[in-house]
């Protein structure tokens, strides 16, 4: 999961659409991860890849990376409680949210192949980079990894 956070946002960031951006706007886009789907035959952790893909794009400094839908829910949450029980000075403002450029949304699946007692599966993560203020996909990207399990034959 990690490794693939890691070559994929690389990957994402080394396209020209950051650049463009970047020239375009001054400044660097914001960046929020939607959702990752599992479609997958297996159960996969989609949340440990979604935490990859957030700490990369964060700790890359090219990229403003803003809180996902259910983080902003419980912060906002919080501002709320801070409104009603905070000292005035102390209390965080609502309304000074930063909105995302682009949303990096995708799905996570698989590829079963299997021939005398080998079986391979093939796991495929496709992401893609949305402009959220007109719907433009600005990036695809896909990696590709393959798992090989062989059984043993058993013989009476």
């Amino acid at each position: 999961s990690r490794l693939v956070a890691e070559a994929m946002v690389k990957e994402a960031l080394a396209n020209p659409w950051l650049s463009n951006y970047t020239k375009a706007k001054g400044r660097q886009p914001v960046v929020v991860v939607g959702t990752i789907l599992n479609r997958s035959h297996e159960h996969i952790n989609v949340q440990t890849f979604v935490t990859d893909l957030s700490r990369e794009l964060t700790n890359s400094q090219q990229v403003t990376f803003v809180a996902g839908k259910g983080e902003r829910e419980e912060i906002r949450a919080e501002r709320a409680e801070q409104a009603v029980h905070a000292r005035e000075d102390t209390q965080k403002a609502p309304g000074k949210e930063i909105g995302a450029d682009y949303m990096l949304k995708g799905n996570i699946s698989t590829i079963l192949d299997e021939a005398e007692g080998t079986k391979a599966v093939f796991y495929q993560v496709d992401l893609e980079m949305v402009d959220l203020e007109n719907n433009v996909k600005a990036w695809f990207g896909q990696k590709k990894i393959k798992k090989v399990v062989e059984r043993k034959r058993v013989l009476f």
